[in-house]
């Protein structure tokens, strides 16, 4: 599905504000933008092939609550907008899809109604992929909130038996904390996993991208960056370029784009 290892800015949603989140922490919360149209041109700009839309609002409620910020976006920039947060029912896909989602993210669906995922996949085949949240070894749902039974190996499994294109994996102690990726954690995950897999949480650094891209071939395709972008750690094109030189490091480019 994906051509090469794609480097991933992620927008996340509060009340249409562009915002960051410290360990899924909605108290602990920075806003980085008003308009998140103008922050999605910007990354377009940088050299972004797909965007990752959080709904914040939507993850907490259990229904999309930010899709007139999807639709501004969608209106804005030509990427691919991958949308997650709150898409519990075909209702919600649906509406996400209408909004200009081109691909969706199943969180908590994957856990509360394994057969949602399933239908979504039949439905919508290659556009919906999957969203673990990882916690001390055991899977968050509806927003962080609450902590299920299950490991994330235990949903990979019900996620790739729906049939969903690849899996968001993100390790929730890590993420906006810019300390690092846990890059062997993450091959393990792709390996048990069999589904392409994206990292998500922790990135600090052009290291980290590098690392990450390292293992494309184990089934590593791709990471979801978000605070280090907006602390300026590094820029998108820096990052997108590190990447693709773990790659190819005679010279050359790489696809970075996901396809149907």
């Amino acid at each position: 599905m994906f051509e090469g290892f794609t480097v991933i800015p992620a927008i996340d949603l509060r009340t249409g504000r562009v915002v960051r989140l410290v360990q899924g922490d909605f108290a602990r919360a920075t806003v980085y933008g008003e308009d998140a149209a103008a922050t999605a041109v910007e990354f377009e700009r940088l050299g972004a092939s797909a965007i990752h839309v959080v709904d914040l609002d939507g993850a907490r409620a259990g229904e999309p609550r930010n899709l007139p910020a999807l639709k501004r976006m969608r209106a804005a920039v030509r990427c691919a907008l991958e949308a997650s947060g709150g898409l519990r029912s075909m209702e919600s896909i649906e509406a996400a899809f209408a909004a200009g989602a081109d691909y969706v993210s199943l969180g908590s669906a994957a856990v509360l109604n394994p057969e949602l995922a399933r239908a979504a996949a039949r439905a919508w085949p290659g556009r919906v992929w999957g969203s673990i949240d990882s916690r001390a070894g055991k899977v968050a749902i509806k927003g962080w909130e609450q902590t299920s039974a299950l490991t994330p190996e235990q949903v990979a499994r019900r996620l790739r038996e729906a049939g969903v294109a690849a899996i968001i994996l993100t390790d929730i102690l890590r993420d906006g904390t810019e300390q690092g990726v846990d890059a062997a954690g993450i091959a393990a995950f792709a390996s048990q996993s069999g589904a392409p897999a994206i990292a998500s949480g922790g990135v600090a650094s052009l290291a980290d991208i590098r690392a990450l891209s390292a293992l494309f071939a184990k089934g590593v395709v791709g990471v979801v960056v978000g605070r280090a972008l907006y602390e300026r750690r590094f820029t998108l094109s820096e990052a997108i370029g590190a990447a693709q030189e773990e790659q190819h490091p005679a010279g050359g480019r790489h696809g970075r784009s996901p396809t149907t």
